[in-house]
């Protein structure tokens, strides 16, 4: 197979979005999502806690860090995106995931604004994150159905199988 069999959707479009097999935006997606994780466990500690303007501070640094995380993600994501073929249902499925996590970040950017005037848990904040969190697990089940079910920015299979051959030294163990 040659790298023009391959299809478009698995070639990066630029060496920014990764090398071959190996996107970027997989990794980079990690930074929001544990912030935003980590915040959300920051609001119930300040509801039970004594002094709640800690992690209500802590809640709020870790919201802006996912946000400026998921400008990384965003980009990384637009590229994988830009090389999905039209109407397909990969193309769907990225359209989908992109304006779910989109939506999360608007949530996370109301909540940081939110947040601003108390160094208490506010309430909804707590409701949107929680809301926040379901939708962004949503579409992180559509990432993963990108990569994994429509292989998008996965290397071929033909490329997978080189992990599984054996080498000189394991074919004369077993006698082949």
């Amino acid at each position: 197979m040659t790298d023009q069999d391959i299809r478009p959707d698995k070639r990066p479009l630029t060496p920014l979005a990764g090398p071959y097999g190996h996107p970027f935006h997989a990794i980079a997606v990690t930074i929001p999502i544990g912030a935003w994780l980590g915040s959300f466990i920051f609001d119930i500690i300040g509801f039970v806690a004594e002094d709640p303007a800690p992690y209500a501070v802590g809640s709020r640094v870790l919201i802006a860090i996912g946000l400026v995380g998921s400008i990384a993600a965003i980009v990384l994501g637009i590229l994988d995106y830009l090389r999905i073929p039209d109407r397909t249902r990969a193309s769907s499925t990225a359209t989908i995931h992109m304006g779910l996590n989109f939506t999360v970040c608007g949530a996370y950017l109301f909540q940081f604004f939110l947040r601003t005037t108390t160094d208490e848990i506010p309430v909804a904040g707590f409701v949107f994150s929680v809301v926040s969190l379901l939708v962004l697990s949503a579409s992180g089940w559509l990432g993963g159905k990108l990569a994994y079910r429509y292989g998008v920015r996965v290397a071929d299979e033909a490329k997978q199988a080189e992990g599984f051959r054996l080498d000189e030294r394991a074919r004369a163990r077993r006698g082949d």
